[in-house]
């Protein structure tokens, strides 16, 4: 069997390896490779993202706010328009809850203000008077367009002149000297560097290669999309998310997506919603909001995929020469994708990290496998 010689293999089209690739596509002949027949098939093309620099762990708010310029003025010939449009965020909480609000407003900070409890229902007018104790607002996110995002790194990646190859399966992965050697049904494909950018998968692909895993959990989260109470006009709404995260309702348009915000541990899959998350998720939303729910107009589920501290993978195994993560963005892979990928496209060519992002204080170690907090 012949094989097809790159710089790079990237693993995986979803968002993560859309955009390396777009990043290193410049520099280097990258090839990237999609087990499914379309890119973004699983988490990407489910993700109901927010743009929001007060979600995630520091150094996912810090990559957010690195990426923030790009969304607002993305400077593309592929995206001629801004990737967010305003969209409130308003944590709500019951009276219980006072404790769980006064930990996240000492988080985040200046990044979220308190408002009156009358002037929270103005803007959010489905909460139920008796349930609403205790707000915090943020007035800077906004919604991603995550198609929009997607397809300008796919389109910027084929500008280069380098190739997409979808329904191709990973079924090998051998390393001889300085070059791998990625298998599929439809080929080999060698390089010099492989990037691990498989999504729930991306632990099975370190197996492939001899690598032992990263301890790398997929979760799943479900998803259902329903119709608004008669004369209730959506656009202007702000995302309402339970302080605890026990649930989340955000307008998408014209109708109301909400979720119980779950995270099941799942194995990697094509992961679908299950009854119970159904029914856990009317029964939460149906408590905070004033919101009949006679008839579920859409479900979905998708899976977002963590490592121990919630913060993700963008470096080289130790000890194997030319194996990269770029894994384990949890739910926060499309709001920092902007400038995760310009952070692992410098890593991979051994650059300095872009200096606009180092001033928000990402570290190369902060995003390494041998970092404290994933191996305490």
């Amino acid at each position: 069997m012949s094989s097809e010689l790159y710089d790079i293999v990237v693993i995986g089209a979803g968002i993560a390896g859309a955009s390396i690739a777009a990043e290193l596509s410049a520099d280097a002949k990258v090839l990237l490779l999609e087990r499914e027949s379309q890119p973004g098939y699983h988490t990407t093309g489910r993700s109901a993202a927010v743009f929001s620099s007060t979600y995630g762990p520091p150094v996912i708010r810090a990559l957010s706010r690195a990426s923030e310029r790009f969304f607002n003025d993305p400077r593309s010939e592929f995206t001629p328009h801004p990737l967010l449009k305003p969209r409130g965020l308003l944590f709500a909480a019951r009276a219980d809850q006072s404790a769980s609000l006064e930990a996240l407003h000492e988080e985040l900070g200046d990044a979220v203000s308190r408002i009156p409890l009358t002037q929270a229902r103005e803007i959010q007018p489905l909460l139920k008077a008796d349930y609403l104790a205790h707000t915090l607002f943020d007035s800077s996110s906004a919604d991603i367009d995550v198609d929009a995002l997607h397809q300008h790194y796919l389109k910027t990646y084929r500008a280069a002149g380098d190739t997409l190859k979808t329904a191709t399966e990973i079924t090998g992965l051998d390393q001889s000297g300085s070059a791998w050697t990625v298998t599929t049904p439809h080929g080999e494909f060698r390089a010099g560097i492989v990037v691990n950018a498989a999504g729930a998968w991306a632990d099975e692909i370190a197996a492939l290669a001899g690598i032992a895993p990263a301890g790398l959990v997929p979760k799943r989260r479900t998803a259902l999309l329903v119709s608004p109470p008669d004369g209730v006009e959506t656009e202007s709404l702000p995302m309402t998310v339970d302080v605890d995260e026990e649930f989340y309702l955000k307008p998408d348009a014209g109708k109301l997506l909400i979720s119980p915000a779950d995270e099941t541990p799942s194995a990697p899959c094509d992961a679908q919603p299950e009854d119970l998350d159904v029914a856990v998720c009317v029964d939460r939303i149906q408590q905070a909001f004033d919101l009949p729910i006679r008839r579920i107009d859409h479900k979905w589920a998708g899976l977002r995929s963590f490592f121990a501290d919630k913060c993700p993978i963008a470096g080289f195994e130790p000890g194997r020469d030319g194996f990269f993560w770029l894994a384990g963005q949890g739910g926060y892979g499309i709001q920092s994708a902007p400038a995760l990928s310009r952070t692992a496209a410098a890593l991979v060519l051994g650059t300095p990290l872009p200096q606009d992002i180092q001033d928000e204080g990402v570290t190369a170690e902060a995003l390494s496998r041998t970092r404290a907090d994933l191996n305490p």
